[in-house]
């Protein structure tokens, strides 16, 4: 029987290469978005995949949604957690909404969306966790201090979990993409992506989402059992560590 893996954000850019390469891989998928009901409705048509919509940084929402995906699908026995959003401007101007709501989607959902498989993977005896941080959460950036915050805590849950988990067959690893092509940076004007980004990316090229989805088809191998609390960077030579 196929193991049952859930991507957060699953349905477009980066989670959605993700979802697909783990069906391409022999995974059970479920996909879950948070509000673009048209995008998510034409991805299911396209791949098959059932998608579950809910809000990541509500608590509630993502136990209910993760005990329905069982109920569906099966034992939850990879987690992608990829979902994110980008609210930026200089600190100095930073609204308290700006920053709580990344923090929320982008930290506090590694917590809501993790806590109610986590005991699940422990009984069983195995588990994948794949957090989806960035190059920024490494080493910051303008403009994106929630951003850089939430990502940079997000490594720090990583290397705690794994610790914790090691001893139960779970693993817990993040990946750092660079600037990669999604329809969000493809949107940056051209001047300015070839000036302000490609400039500083030795290999001279955005990355596809597809390269990042390929990170996470290794790391949730049954043989990747030996890997756990790693960064996985995925950045073109733009930030090296």
């Amino acid at each position: 029987m196929a193991r049952v893996a859930v991507v957060s954000g699953g349905t477009r850019g980066i989670g959605a290469a993700v979802s697909k390469a783990l069906k391409a891989a022999g995974y059970q998928v479920a996909a879950t978005y948070a509000g673009n009901d048209a995008v998510a409705a034409k991805f299911k048509a396209e791949t098959g995949i059932p998608v579950y919509k809910w809000d990541v940084s509500n608590y509630k929402e993502c136990a209910e949604g993760l005990k329905k995906v069982e109920a569906d699908v099966g034992p939850v026995e990879i987690l992608v957690n990829n979902a994110g959003i980008t609210r930026d401007t200089p600190f100095h101007k930073m609204t308290p909404e700006q920053w709580y709501e990344v923090i929320n989607t982008n930290l506090n959902s590694l917590f809501n969306m993790t806590r109610p498989v986590i005991e699940g993977m422990r009984e069983r005896g195995f588990g994948r966790i794949v957090n989806i941080s960035s190059i920024n959460g490494q080493k910051g950036q303008f403009g994106q201090t929630n951003y850089s915050a939430a990502k940079s805590g997000d490594l720090g849950f990583t290397k705690a979990l794994a610790q914790e988990s090691a001893g139960k067959g779970i693993t817990v690893n993040a990946i750092c993409p660079g600037y990669i092509a999604t329809d969000m940076v493809k949107a940056v004007p051209k001047e300015v992506l070839e000036k302000s980004i490609l400039s500083q990316i030795p290999v001279r090229r955005l990355g596809e989402p597809e390269e990042v989805a390929r990170c996470v088809v290794f790391l949730v191998a049954d043989d990747a059992g030996f890997i756990t609390g790693s960064t996985l960077t995925a950045n073109g030579g733009q930030y090296m560590i």
